[in-house]
């Protein structure tokens, strides 16, 4: 075998089966090493952060990793932003950069870059270049090692051109994994003897699940600890993945604007930290607090994202004593069918009106989807997934990973149009392998977030030129004909009966289909002017009045 082969054999043995691909010169070995491997399936993207979305979307829903391939430093600079949010969602990639040849490096040709250091802001805990393709294979078993490890994470391994076409390559056995450890029972007992003192003395708690704590088992028994012992469940305000819907425990999110958050956790005198991270805000502001974690409140870790979070959550739950305590789970029930000119709210409603049994839910649709949650909260069971790490472009390529994971299953990516165009080209690979996904892409003409965005940081005096940076309006942009253009299906819908017909019958016909949704912004005009001064008002507005604000702005 040449290096390649055996890297392949190795990364098949280990149960990696998917390689998301954008090749250049360096990578050809590698491609032509793919048809020596039958159960690699090889997907092109013409993007690089396709190939590595895509490669996050699968993860999060296949349980483990997929392998990118792509070309040189530049090929790595392209696909960074959703290995950004892979690394934010401790998603696991075994991400594979082709090199220029170790003995060509010297002569710093054109596409000569440094892809150790480009790689180690979204890979922080594995880089590593193979020197030899003697070494190649222990140095992929390496590398997929540290990917499937909790947390997930991004492993780079940088593959040089002779390296993996140099002969005598050796495939290496799969890595042994260990098995996630609960919290310790010391940890558990300390924490439960601190909580039934603060629950005795009526201070507010909260437990701020993320992570592996918002599957199944691990929501189930969270919701014990909160139906016995009368503590809050929140979820952290962009979930990994998120299993919902009728039957299941219902949990809020934090909300995305700082000032909503300090809503939900006003008055919160404990923490718990359930794999996740303590709150702060997206952005800094002038004159606002970064870290959300209200003043007197002690911050408490029952589980990190190293550890097993559904074990910890039950030895809380029987620490506490409410393993046997039924929690209160989302009842069946869904919105009805809207009617008449179509808005963002109304495309939500549909999407609660129609979701099919077991779909995936990919949300990136910003400003446009603030109500989807309550829409489909009570939905047949579904997976949510959200845009982990805020570098938008995540959406569509995510839909392509999760539906070539899970191939029996509907998915349906809800995308703002801003968005869309930063990784478009995902829409050809859903043709090319012929994926059942639905896109909705909400066409507001706007970067609407960013709207609301600049009367929040107190910019003063936005003229035309500065609004002119945040509108898509010259020209507005025809999704449809982009879509068909790449063999995707696609309709326009500007009512509601038009929007729910187009959706019944792309859930009906397998394969690709793109639903343009043209709506008005969701906040424009007077709603926009007037929810800074809501914002600013909430901290002084009584608990009752801010909260129901709250549940009308993001419910």
């Amino acid at each position: 075998m040449n290096g390649a082969q055996a890297l392949l054999k190795t990364l098949a043995d280990a149960g990696i089966e998917v390689c998301f691909t954008n090749p250049g010169t360096s990578e050809m070995h590698f491609v032509a090493a793919l048809d020596s491997e039958p159960r690699m399936r090889a997907v092109l993207a013409l993007f690089e952060g396709v190939a590595t979305g895509a490669a996050d979307g699968y993860a999060r829903m296949a349980d483990k990793p997929a392998a990118t391939l792509l070309h040189l430093g530049c090929g790595l600079g392209n696909g960074l932003a959703n290995l950004h949010n892979a690394r934010k969602g401790k998603v696991p990639v075994v991400n594979i950069v082709g090199d220029h040849a170790t003995y060509h490096t010297q002569y710093d040709a054109q596409l000569q870059s440094d892809i150790e250091t480009v790689a180690r802001n979204v890979s922080p805990g594995f880089v590593r270049t193979a020197q030899s393709t003697a070494a190649l294979c222990q140095d992929a078993a390496d590398a997929i090692a540290a990917a499937r490890g909790l947390p997930g994470q991004v492993a780079t391994l940088v593959l040089p051109a002779d390296v993996s076409w140099g002969e005598g390559g050796q495939p290496c056995p799969p890595p042994a994994l260990p098995a996630p450890t609960a919290a310790s029972d010391e940890a558990v007992q300390a924490l439960a003897q601190t909580l039934m003192q603060a629950i005795r003395a009526g201070e507010k708690t909260v437990l701020l699940l993320g992570g592996h704590a918002l599957r199944e088992g691990a929501l189930r028994s969270a919701a014990r600890i909160a139906a016995h012992s009368g503590v809050q469940l929140l979820a952290e305000v962009f979930p990994t993945r998120m299993e919902r819907g009728a039957g299941l425990p219902a949990v809020e999110r934090v909300a995305y604007l700082a000032e909503l958050a300090g809503v939900q956790l006003a008055g919160a005198r404990h923490l718990v930290l359930v794999d996740a991270k303590s709150p702060v805000s997206f952005f800094a502001y002038p004159g606002k607090a970064s870290d959300l974690v209200p003043a007197g409140c002690t911050v408490h870790t029952l589980c990190s994202p190293a550890q097993d979070a559904a074990a910890s959550l039950d030895k809380l739950a029987a620490a506490l004593g409410a393993s046997a305590t039924q929690p209160p789970l989302a009842p069946a029930q869904r919105p009805g069918r809207p009617r008449g000119p179509l808005t963002a709210p109304k495309v939500c409603k549909a999407v609660g009106h129609l979701l099919p049994e077991n779909a995936i839910l990919i949300d990136e649709a910003i400003t446009s989807g603030l109500m989807l949650g309550v829409m489909t909260a009570g939905c047949p069971r579904h997976d949510l997934i959200t845009l982990t790490g805020g570098a938008i472009g995540q959406g569509l390529p995510n839909a392509v990973g999760a539906a070539i994971a899970c191939p029996n299953r509907p998915v349906i990516a809800l995308i703002g149009d801003g968005t869309a165009m930063y990784t478009l080209q995902a829409l050809w690979s859903m043709a090319r392998e012929n994926l059942h996904v639905v896109s909705v892409i909400f066409n507001n003409a706007s970067y609407s977030v960013l709207n609301v965005e600049l009367e929040r940081v107190g910019a003063e005096q936005a003229g035309p030129k500065a609004k002119s940076q945040l509108d898509l309006k010259g020209p507005v942009l025809n999704f449809a004909q982009l879509a068909q253009g790449m063999g995707v299906h696609a309709v326009r819908a500007s009512t509601a009966e038009d929007f729910c017909q187009a959706l019944e019958y792309a859930l009906a016909h397998p394969g690709p289909h793109l639903i343009e949704a043209l709506v008005p912004e969701s906040l424009a005009g007077p709603k926009r002017k007037v929810l800074p001064w809501l914002l600013r008002a909430l901290p002084s507005l009584p608990p009752q009045v801010a909260r129901a604000l709250k549940r009308k702005i993001a419910p």
